[in-house]
């Protein structure tokens, strides 16, 4: 089921590209990013309340408050660089520059949270690093 969920991912993350950079045609990378944040953020409670899930608001711990506004932080910086590239750039670079964010979360889930690096994704790291480059190239 996860891997379902994260092909939708990757379908819906190659239509906001595509999107975005038709969208944002005469428009400021900021401006577009927020018009892009109410969105989601629209649905986001949308499905919250579809779910009856807006009750767990009270029982989140402190640690956890802190690292979703962390990681609220961290999407808000990557939604504004991303936009901005979109806009400077061509997607057909854009998109797999960001897409090194895999590399990188290999990376940090090795250091931070103790995952195994195992042959296969270093592996998978160095291909993913060398077909940016020579996408970009």
């Amino acid at each position: 089921m996860w891997f379902l969920f994260a092909l939708g991912s990757a379908v819906f993350a190659a239509l906001t590209s595509i999107l975005a950079k038709i969208g944002i045609g005469g428009v400021g990378s900021n401006l577009a990013t927020a018009i892009r944040t109410a969105v989601v953020l629209i649905l986001a409670w949308g499905m919250v309340f579809l779910t009856n899930e807006q009750g767990g608001l009270v029982g989140i711990s402190r640690k956890s408050w802190l690292f979703l506004i962390l990681s609220g932080l961290a999407t808000g910086a990557s939604w504004l660089c991303y936009y901005r590239a979109l806009q400077v750039g061509d997607v057909s670079k854009v998109v797999p520059v960001d897409k090194l964010s895999t590399v990188i979360t290999l990376i940090l889930a090795f250091a931070l949270l103790g995952e195994k690096f195992t042959w296969k994704s270093a592996l998978g790291a160095v291909l993913i690093t060398a077909g940016t480059l020579v996408m970009i190239l």
